[in-house]
């Protein structure tokens, strides 16, 4: 498991055709592109970032976004802005591509009662965003958030179950006790189709930390993700609060390194 680092972890002090550099300065020759805004999904931004991960020889395994802009409305039962929405996801699918990114993390629908979704119309979808994304060669990877309804184990399991084409996920510590579900749940739940993997910590005053500087039982949730043959990126992913200086990201690196 190689560690890399989220460009998120610098919003907003740090603009994100900039992030590439200052993660290559401080370490790290891989890690996650959040795009911060649609201005940044257009084709002409991708290339820039595309001409900094060559001069850098940075790897981008995967790309996030500002979700709440649109990715909760994917799923409204008004065509036209569900039509209007997906122009975004597409252009995040091509963006991905591009990037050489291998998946898209996803956050999707916001939080509701799962008894009371039409279920039918939101596998349809998934199967749709799939299909999508797989034309491009990118694999749609769902995130456990929170205040989002991907944070339901059943909501998980549905996905499972019903899809026509494999779901794929993003495990993130901080959102899993967010939701106040153990991390290890998530990995039952989504097993060896985990593909990403967003790194943090936390203690009983804090929670989102820097890796080793909180309680986090890192050994046991690496051991259940090795159980389930997981082989790709740990991505630090914190907020900028977080940390004071670049180099503490650089001491939760070592201290993750130790570990694997």
């Amino acid at each position: 498991m190689k560690i890399g680092l989220s460009s998120a972890s610098f919003y907003p002090e740090v603009n994100t055709e900039d992030s590439i550099k200052l993660m290559t300065d401080i370490g790290f020759n891989s890690g996650e592109i959040f795009l911060n805004t649609p201005s940044e999904y257009e084709e002409d931004f991708i290339y820039k970032l595309l001409e900094e991960k060559s001069k850098y020889n940075f790897n981008i395994s995967s790309i996030h976004c500002c979700s709440s802009q649109y990715e909760p409305f994917i799923f409204d039962k008004y065509k036209r802005r569900r039509e209007d929405m997906l122009v975004y996801y597409k252009k995040l699918c091509k963006a991905a591509k591009l990037l050489g990114a291998s998946c898209y993390t996803f956050h999707g629908m916001r939080f509701a009662d799962i008894n009371t979704i039409d279920r039918k119309f939101i596998i349809e979808v998934y199967d749709e965003l799939s299909y999508i994304s797989l034309e491009q060669g990118i694999k749609l990877a769902q995130e456990n958030v929170s205040w989002c309804i991907s944070s339901n184990l059943e909501f998980i399991k549905l996905l499972n179950e019903e899809c026509k084409y494999p779901v794929y996920y993003t495990l993130d510590i901080k959102q899993a006790y967010k939701a106040s579900i153990e991390p290890e749940k998530y990995i039952e739940a989504m097993g060896k189709n985990i593909i990403n993997f967003h790194v943090n910590d936390r203690d009983k005053e804090h929670i989102c930390l820097l890796p080793g500087k909180g309680e986090v039982d890192y050994e046991k949730i690496i051991s259940l993700l090795n159980s389930m043959e997981y082989d790709g990126m740990a991505i630090i992913e914190v907020y900028r609060e977080n940390y004071t200086y670049y180099n503490e990201i650089c001491e939760s690196k070592d201290f993750l390194l130790k570990l694997l």
